[in-house]
């Protein structure tokens, strides 16, 4: 989604944030940091990495007018004046630690960044990012005393992964700022994504790609795998992926009709969507355009294995969907009473 290849990162604040619930307290800092070599060639990485390989962006979301949003309006305040940056940095940790509604919300570090020369969209700007750091990890450290190397357990913050984190770019379209988040504790997803930043799915081709992706897989699992078979799970998904990588468009009629087979399988799709929309509180559009990123993403997702009772697994090519049905053929064996599976090939490969 963003390239970070000529990024840089001027300015960084690192705060303490309580829990009002567990009576602790925010501690501020009153400066930037200000780094070593070693350190910011560590912690540019660190902190832009995770949004390298997003798909699908936010855009900040308030019931009554977006310009109420306090994050929306922290970032913009910091993109028009930089100077404003450490008082808004502590403006949305005070904002952050009123959303720990709960005694489960860890307490930890927030580090908010601006980073300069993001690409995102072939357009090189600014962003600002916000993380919170959760977790800590157990190390050793060594030290000498009297003349022999001792260690000591320390605890410090993982490089591998970000609890959470967001980036606001200063990009914008008609539905306002770019955000891109990461959440990689997911026991309070609420509390990140909807209580604090109150952000939405942008409404574009990676949103009704993955919607619509993510759609099928649960028919695939809940309908066609349990009312008919996992050959037809498997071959469904893998008409899926090839409907999606050779139409720039999806057209849900014509999709309906290059996909199924059987007139009854159209019937159970339509009455699934209804309910996937109802329960799921998303749009599924009938008419979009396909994100190619989005598709080979997903594709990997999807699992094609039939797994067989007697410990055999048989593994479908997702790439090509009329394999199953041209070469796999399901059967009762009347003598055993137990189904099979035959399989067609030339030779091994």
């Amino acid at each position: 989604m963003i390239k970070r290849n000529k990024a840089n990162l001027p300015k960084l604040i690192i705060h303490k944030i309580g829990n009002k619930f567990n009576d602790t307290r925010n501690l501020f800092s009153e400066k930037p940091v200000v780094f070593d070599e070693d350190s910011y060639k560590l912690m540019l990485p660190f902190l832009l990495k995770p949004f390298g390989n997003l798909t699908e962006s936010f855009r900040f979301h308030h019931h009554a007018d977006v310009n109420m949003n306090e994050i929306n309006n922290y970032c913009k305040s910091v993109f028009q004046d930089e100077e404003t940056f450490v008082e808004v940095s502590k403006n949305i940790v005070k904002h952050l630690y009123e959303q720990s509604n709960s005694a489960q919300i860890k307490t930890g570090d927030v580090i908010i960044a601006i980073f300069e020369d993001v690409e995102f969209n072939e357009v090189s700007t600014n962003a600002i990012g916000i993380f919170k750091i959760e977790n800590k990890i157990d190390f050793f450290q060594t030290f000498v005393d009297d003349s022999s190397v001792d260690v000591m357990v320390q605890k410090g913050i993982s490089t591998k992964k970000i609890d959470k984190g967001c980036l606001i770019v200063n990009y914008t379209d008609d539905e306002g700022y770019v955000v891109l988040s990461v959440d990689n504790n997911n026991y309070d997803t609420q509390y990140w994504i909807k209580n604090f930043l109150s952000i939405k799915y942008a409404d574009d081709k990676n949103n009704h790609t993955q919607t619509y992706m993510e759609m099928c897989k649960d028919f695939s699992n809940e309908v066609l795998k349990n009312d008919y078979s996992t050959q037809e799970h498997s071959h469904f998904l893998a008409k899926t992926i090839d409907y999606l990588k050779e139409n720039d468009t999806v057209n849900i009629h014509d999709f309906k009709e290059d996909v199924f087979e059987i007139e009854d399988q159209k019937e159970l799709f339509d009455d699934y969507k209804k309910v996937y929309e109802s329960d799921n509180d998303v749009l599924v559009r009938n008419q979009f355009h396909v994100s190619d990123v989005v598709v080979k993403k997903q594709k990997q997702k999807m699992k094609t294995e039939i797994k067989l009772d007697t410990n055999i697994q048989i593994k479908l090519d997702i790439d090509a969907p009329d394999a199953s049905s041209e070469y796999l053929e399901l059967g009762f064996d009347e003598e055993k009473k137990m189904k099979y599976y035959k399989v067609y090939f030339n030779e091994e490969t």
